[in-house]
């Protein structure tokens, strides 16, 4: 294994896999730390982590874990990937998880990039955009668990860490690798914000990331990495053809993002659909056997939702607790996805990170493999013979999301 990833959550470890893939490395995603050594060729292993939300001390130590694990397979370089939204609080968890790994590896200057372009997500003078709005402009600064209130990466992650922050600005990136690699040495920080408003930015990035031990960022941060091990003639080439599968497809959406509620919206108009409220799940008034055979019951591709507007979350959180009205719709989501696929379902589709995290833990899956590309940062995985799985962040694909990845699921390479 010549590059190991961590990744803060299970669908942006997708999206990073599904980077590295697009890009020429056989890549692997694993659910958690794995216990035994890799198993065949792999070029980038990706440790997916559920650690974006929960308390800093036991983010760092998982990340930790992942890293000594990823170099006992002999990886060289660490990438440690979060959300192209940066989601964080001002206690972390992305800062101290990031210095905890810099000194882990004795990294003297870090990259922090969270660009993603293809999903409209930018950086320009340290600021993340969305779009064309500011971060806290774009509808993340009504976010449940991490509201992102301040678009300066900079001054956000400063918060967070010991030390101070570096910044690498868009005039230099344009310069390409050799002056990047300069502004960088010249840094007296440890942890530089880089601009990247377009691909090949990331892809500059990336080429003077060569001999750095760690970066951090989205996944397209990791667009230029596979060229260096190219160039010393290091990867073998490519995975093997994929092949589709049939068979009931069901949608369970958790996500409560701006994109994410306009995809149910348009989805429920088209599909049977079924949202079940923070207040249902909390008074036991929903079972995940009774959801399951609702769903299939149903013709077309059924949904199963709690996805809520703004002021709908905020109310609940204020009645209940945000951890516990979390915690209680996560354990549904994660039974429900064991009930669905005891019945047949093999096209699973999960929206939001927390909800399909808790899919991948409840359905107990410990390596998936990376197919084709729904939308960009979204690929089909194959958990098993019989059960394929999407895993979509909460701001990412089209309207017919839903539509379009249950198709997808279906084609083969």
């Amino acid at each position: 294994m010549l590059l190991g990833c961590i990744g803060d959550d299970f669908t942006g470890s997708s999206d990073l896999a599904n980077t590295l893939t697009k890009v020429g490395m056989r890549t692997v995603q694993y659910v958690g730390v794995p216990d035994s050594p890799v198993d065949g060729v792999v070029e980038a292993g990706v440790v997916a982590l559920k650690s974006r939300s929960i308390p800093v001390a036991e983010a760092v130590a998982q990340s930790l874990a992942a890293l000594d694990w990823l170099r006992a397979q002999g990886c060289r370089q660490f990438l440690f990937k979060y959300c192209s939204t940066f989601d964080s609080t001002p206690e972390g968890n992305i800062g101290p998880v990031a210095e905890a790994l810099a000194e882990a590896l004795g990294a003297r200057q870090v990259i922090v990039c969270p660009a993603f372009p293809g999903a409209g997500r930018t950086v320009y003078q340290g600021h993340l955009f969305v779009n064309d709005c500011l971060l806290n402009e774009s509808g993340m600064q009504h976010h449940p668990l991490t509201p992102m209130t301040d678009p300066d990466i900079r001054r956000w992650l400063g918060l967070q860490v010991r030390g101070s922050v570096g910044h690498v600005g868009a005039q230099v990136v344009r310069q390409g690798p050799e002056a990047i690699r300069a502004a960088l040495a010249a840094q007296a920080h440890r942890l530089i914000v880089a601009d990247a408003i377009s691909d090949a930015d990331l892809v500059a990035l990336g080429h003077a990331a060569a001999e750095l031990p760690l970066i951090t960022g989205g996944s397209g941060i990791a667009m230029g990495l596979p060229d260096n091990f190219r160039a010393r003639g290091e990867l073998a080439g490519r995975a093997g053809v994929w092949c589709g599968l049939a068979g009931p497809a069901v949608v369970l959406s958790g996500s409560c993002s701006v994109a994410t509620r306009g995809q149910v919206a348009r989805h429920a108009a088209c599909h049977p659909a079924r949202e079940i409220s923070a207040a249902e799940v909390i008074a036991g008034r929903v079972a995940p056997g009774d959801l399951a055979d609702w769903a299939l019951a149903q013709d077309g591709i059924p949904m199963i939702y709690s996805s809520a507007d703004p002021a709908q979350v905020a109310q609940d959180q204020a009645r209940f607790g945000a951890v516990a009205v979390a915690g209680a719709i996560e354990a549904l989501f994660a039974e429900l996805a064991q009930a669905l696929v005891a019945r047949g379902v093999t096209r699973l589709i999960s929206a939001g990170g927390e909800t399909s995290g808790a899919v991948v833990e409840g359905l107990g899956l410990r390596q998936l493999e990376i197919g084709p590309e729904i939308t960009p940062g979204v690929p089909v995985m194959r958990a098993g013979h019989d059960l394929v799985l999407a895993l979509k962040s909460g701001n990412f694909g089209g309207p017919d999301f839903f539509v379009a990845a249950a198709q997808m699921m279906e084609h083969s390479a």
